[in-house]
C-alpha cells in the first residue's frame, strides 16, 4: 500500500485532502504543533521517519497582511520548508505535490497568467511563495507545483464565510470590484489533487517525472471580489437570516491594508488541462456546489 505523507491537515484544502487521499493508500497527516515548518530538521526528521512516496503540502503562510510584519516567519514556512522538503523528497524517489499562490504576480498584466509568465510578487506573502517554487524547481526532483487561487470552504475563515457573516449583520454591504482572479473551492481542488495521483497508481513516480513542473490549478473563469459576493448571497442557503438589503461596489484604494493586493491575478490552466486532462468547473458552478452543502 502507497504511503502519503499530508501536511497541513487542518487548513481549509488540508482538510479536503486528508478525505479525498483516502482511497489512494495510507495517509499519514500532520500539522502544527505536531510538526513545526519554521525548524527546518523537524522537517528531515519527520520525512526520513515516514519514508512516504507521495509528500503533499497543504501548509502555508497565509496571513497576507500580517506577513508584512513577520516576513522572516512567512519566508522560513512558504520560501525555506518546501526546499527542505523537496531535497528529501528527492534523496528517496518520493513524488511532491506543492500548492503556490496567484499572489506571485503583479496583476499589471490585465489578462490571465500563463506559466510562462514572469512573476513580480508585490507583497511579502506571494514573494515568499515565490522564494518556495524557487527552492523546489533548484532541487528538481519529482515534483508538481499547483498555482492556484482565492482559494475557499465552508469551513474556518474563507471569503465565503466572511460574505455570509457580514451579510447577517450589516444592511449595506460594501466589496472590491478591482480585485479579480479565480474562486476556487477547496473540495474541487483536493479532490483534482488524488483524481490526478490516482492516474498511474503502480509508478506515480515515472509517470510525474515526464510530468512534472509548475501548473495553474484553479476554479475555471474568474470575476471580481463583488461579483463573487453577488454569488455568495445568490446561492445563500439562508436568505432568510440575511439583513443585507443592498451591495455596492468599492474600491482597493477605500480599503487600505498593510499588503498590497495585485487587481489582476486570474490564472490560465490550460496547461494543466492539455497535460493531464482535467480542467476544475466553473468558479460559479463550484460555488453553487459548495453552497448546497
Amino acid at each position: 500500500m502507497i504511503k502519503i505523507l499530508l501536511l497541513g491537515k487542518n487548513g481549509q484544502l488540508g482538510w479536503e485532502l486528508h478525505r479525498c487521499l483516502q482511497p489512494l493508500g495510507q495517509v499519514v497527516a500532520f500539522d502544527y504543533p505536531e510538526i513545526d515548518l519554521s525548524f527546518p530538521e523537524s522537517i528531515r526528521s519527520l520525512i526520513r521517519e515516514i519514508k512516504p512516496r507521495i509528500l503533499v503540502n497543504a501548509t502555508a503562510y497565509t496571513a497576507v497582511d500580517h506577513a508584512e510584519s513577520e516576513g522572516d516567519l512567512a519566508m522560513k514556512i512558504n520560501g525555506v520548508a518546501p526546499g527542505v522538503m523537496a531535497e528529501e523528497c528527492a534523496a528517496i524517489n518520493c513524488v511532491f505535490i506543492h500548492y503556490s499562490t496567484d499572489y506571485v504576480f503583479d496583476g499589471k498584466k490585465r489578462s490571465a497568467y500563463t506559466e510562462e509568465d514572469q512573476p513580480n510578487p508585490i507583497n511579502l506573502y506571494g514573494h515568499s511563495k515565490w522564494m518556495g517554487e524557487q527552492a523546489i524547481q533548484k532541487v528538481d526532483g519529482v515534483y508538481l507545483i499547483l498555482r492556484t487561487a482565492w482559494v475557499y470552504s465552508l469551513r474556518g475563515d474563507s471569503f465565503v464565510r466572511k460574505v455570509q457573516q457580514w451579510s447577517q449583520q450589516q444592511e449595506i454591504l460594501r466589496i472590491v470590484d478591482d480585485q479579480i482572479s479565480n474562486p476556487t473551492w477547496a473540495r474541487m481542488l483536493a479532490e483534482v489533487t488524488a483524481l490526478l495521483l490516482a492516474r498511474q497508481p503502480s509508478d506515480t513516480y515515472h509517470w510525474l517525472e515526464e510530468r512534472k513542473g509548475v501548473y495553474h490549478l484553479a476554479g475555471n473563469g474568474y470575476c471580481s471580489r463583488y461579483e463573487w459576493a453577488q454569488a455568495i448571497l445568490e446561492y445563500d442557503p439562508n436568505p432568510n437570516e440575511r439583513l443585507t438589503h443592498q451591495l455596492l461596489p468599492a474600491k482597493s484604494v477605500e480599503f487600505p491594508t498593510p499588503a498590497q493586493r495585485p487587481l489582476f491575478s486570474a490564472l490560465n490552466c490550460d496547461r494543466f488541462y492539455a497535460t493531464f486532462g482535467i480542467r476544475l468547473p466553473s468558479w460559479r458552478q463550484a460555488l453553487r456546489l459548495a453552497m448546497e452543502i
